[in-house]
């Protein structure tokens, strides 16, 4: 089978007001029980690695088999992590051990009188047959932070 080879960006900017302090949204990304209670996709997948390391230079890895399709990898480097502030990453996605997208994500805690403003900008870049999957990343990404936004209430 020939591959074709080509390449697509992406590009979004997701935000959500949390009815939570900065510090409470915060600890769902640096603490690594809170984190596992929300991130991923619930009963939906099979989970078979993990590993959270959050520090500049750390490496967080989530992978698991979907109950009716593919095993889906991510693997992260956070590059920035200032406190309460930011916490800037790039990653890189694989399903079915094909390597699909490589991405710089940067996610901003903003305090509001209601609680955070959380900011999350992502600009992705999707390899070969998985050029058009971008439009999915956004949605995926929207999907992990509602289920962020269920853990906080």
């Amino acid at each position: 089978m020939t591959i074709e080879r080509r390449l697509a960006r992406s590009d979004f900017t997701l935000t959500r007001d949390y009815p939570a302090p900065v510090e409470r949204v915060w600890d769902a990304f640096a603490d690594e029980e809170q984190k596992l209670s929300w991130w991923g996709a619930g009963d939906a997948i099979e989970h078979r690695a993990w590993a959270f390391d959050f520090r500049v230079g750390g490496r967080d890895v989530a992978e698991g088999k979907f109950h009716d399709g593919p095993v889906s990898r991510y693997e992260a480097t956070y590059t920035d992590i200032v406190e309460h502030s930011r916490i800037v990453t790039t990653y890189d996605m694989w399903i079915d051990g094909i390597h699909m997208s490589t991405s710089v994500a940067s996610l901003e805690f903003e305090p509001i009188a209601d609680g955070t403003r959380f900011t999350h900008i992502e600009h992705g870049v999707f390899f070969d047959q998985f050029w058009a999957d971008g439009p999915n990343r956004e949605s995926g990404t929207s999907g992990i932070l509602d289920a962020l936004g269920r853990y906080l209430t």
